[in-house]
């Protein structure tokens, strides 16, 4: 009987001790050699007036001030409607269950994101003023690349 518990318990403990000895953490690997800033403004199916606002006022930002990094690909905009099943997966990254707007900064490979959400509510309707202080963030962003 003695033989009996120690054996189940010896093979209790070994198998508790593989399962934990497992990572079990999620890691994004990304290319080290990328470095760019990701411009992702999340919308639902159904958009408010400063929704379509945000959005043009950051094309606008874009076009206006950004053209040739967007051709470079140092620079990308995305518009993501987040109602869609095949966008589950990045708004969940975002946390994006509605208008949002990111920036996404991946420099050699490391993303850092910046919930500009609140700054686009505030000031999408006033296509100068959004228009400013977006630029000033991502030239601040663009020189730590």
């Amino acid at each position: 009987m003695k033989q009996f518990n120690f054996l189940t318990i010896l093979l209790f403990s070994l198998m508790i001790s593989s399962c934990n000895g497992q990572d079990k953490s999620k890691t994004n690997t990304i290319d080290q050699s990328i470095s760019k800033i990701e411009v992702i403004d999340f919308h639902s199916t159904h958009r408010c007036m400063t929704c379509n606002a945000i959005e043009a006022s950051t094309k606008y930002t874009l076009d206006t001030y950004f053209s040739n990094e967007l051709k470079e690909g140092k620079i990308t905009f995305q518009v993501i409607n987040v109602d869609k099943v095949e966008n589950e997966k990045i708004a969940k990254k975002f946390e994006a269950s509605g208008t949002a707007l990111f920036l996404n900064v991946i420099n050699e490979g490391k993303e850092t994101q910046f919930d500009l959400t609140e700054f686009a509510f505030m000031k999408g309707n006033e296509q100068e003023e959004f228009s400013k202080e977006l630029k000033i963030k991502l030239e601040n962003e663009l020189k730590n690349l």
